[in-house]
């Protein structure tokens, strides 16, 4: 595991630790669930450009079904 420090102003560090708080975590897991998300969405962002690079229409949507789905678009 590695440690990774960030320099952010001190308003946005007092309101990720007052999200923490809420959801009864810690900021460090915060950071980390955050990061996973951002990961996951480029990630499948990458998948979808590569697949509609080839012309498959159908597997492209079918992805953004499961994103709309996962992040609750309308």
């Amino acid at each position: 595991m590695a440690t990774l420090t960030i320099r952010m102003n001190d308003e946005k560090r007092e309101r990720l630790q007052k999200l923490a708080k809420a959801r009864r975590i810690s900021v460090n897991k915060l950071v980390d669930e955050l990061a996973t998300v951002a990961l996951t969405e480029f990630d499948v962002e990458t998948r979808f450009r590569a697949r509609a690079a080839k012309g498959k229409v159908k597997e492209g949507l079918r992805m953004l079904e499961k994103l709309d789905k996962a992040f609750g678009a309308d």
